[in-house]
């Protein structure tokens, strides 16, 4: 499910990058090369963080738990991506409540699964795919005005 919903982001990212021409450049937030870089980076790596969130091996309850909550804080994560997409496909300004969403869902799924103390590779390679894609985010925020 969520290599769909990724997919369906990357998709709707590409699209609006291929559509910039469709709205006013006044309204538009298109940025420049590094900002969508930054965007398609971010698209990216959520859905990489979510494929290998899947793989992490969930063989007690704090694993699972963890495992659970970092997926809705990547779901959310996703939501927040897809209204701000929509927005700038519109021509219209990406809303602020979106861009929070989308650093709070990555910030919850950091948090979940800093928390576990696991030896599973699964676990050291998703942490470090989602702190890319904050990183990516970070970016996004910084270039994308």
């Amino acid at each position: 499910m969520a290599r769909i919903i990724f997919a369906a982001l990357f998709v709707l990212l590409a699209v609006f990058i291929l559509l910039v021409d469709a709205a006013p450049l006044k309204s538009r937030q298109i940025g420049d090369i590094q900002c969508n870089v930054a965007r398609l980076q971010i698209v990216s790596d959520l859905a990489e963080t979510g494929n290998l969130l899947s793989k992490i091996n969930g063989n007690d309850a704090a694993t699972t738990s963890a495992v659970s909550t970092a997926q809705s804080g990547l779901s959310s994560a996703g939501d927040g991506i897809k209204t701000i997409a929509a927005a700038l496909i519109e021509g219209q300004t990406a809303p602020a409540d979106a861009r929070d969403q989308t650093a709070d869902g990555l910030q919850t799924a950091l948090t979940a699964l800093s928390g576990l103390n696991s030896t599973d590779p699964a676990v050291a390679s998703t942490l470090s795919k989602l702190n890319e894609a904050i990183s990516a985010g970070q970016s996004v925020v910084s270039d994308c005005n």
